[in-house]
């Protein structure tokens, strides 16, 4: 895990890579509590039986939405931001979806630092994340996320 305690310390990763995450397996149940907290309850992600029949990759497969969501959750393995008033997200640029994440499938996040700017007392990083599948050649997406925080 990377240490980050100000801007200074950011900015010295620009360009590089910062860390990646561990893995974390998508299970149905994370998929259905998904389902239940935005109302998207498509057959192909929560109907197992269905699924296995109708669907091209005869299994249920995680929302992209819920993959995407996982970003924070493995931002936090990857790197500890220390000295914080504020830490907020900011935007999202670039993303492509470029494969699905099958029900059961391991995932992590790669992460570098594609740019960082101070803005009167404010640290904008865009930080390059990629999400991995495990033993697939494809990721499941990628994109610029935008991050904004001000340290003390």
């Amino acid at each position: 895990m990377v240490i980050i305690k100000n801007h200074t310390e950011f900015e010295s990763h620009l360009g590089k890579e910062i860390g990646v995450s561990n893995w974390h397996q998508i299970t149905q149940q994370q998929i259905n509590d998904f389902a239940s907290a935005t109302g998207d309850y498509q057959w192909i992600h929560v109907d197992v039986e269905r699924a296995k029949k109708e669907s091209p990759f005869k299994n249920t497969i995680a929302h992209g939405y819920l993959s995407l969501s996982l970003i924070y959750f493995f931002w936090k393995q990857i790197a500890d931001i220390q000295n914080l008033k504020i830490e907020v997200n900011y935007g999202i640029e670039q993303l492509r979806f470029g494969q699905p994440v099958l029900v059961n499938s391991e995932v992590r996040c790669r992460v570098s630092l594609k740019s960082i700017i101070e803005l009167r007392g404010t640290t904008k990083a865009t930080l390059f994340v990629q999400m991995e599948i495990k033993d697939q050649p494809k990721h499941a997406f990628t994109g610029d996320i935008l991050l904004l925080y001000q340290f003390i």
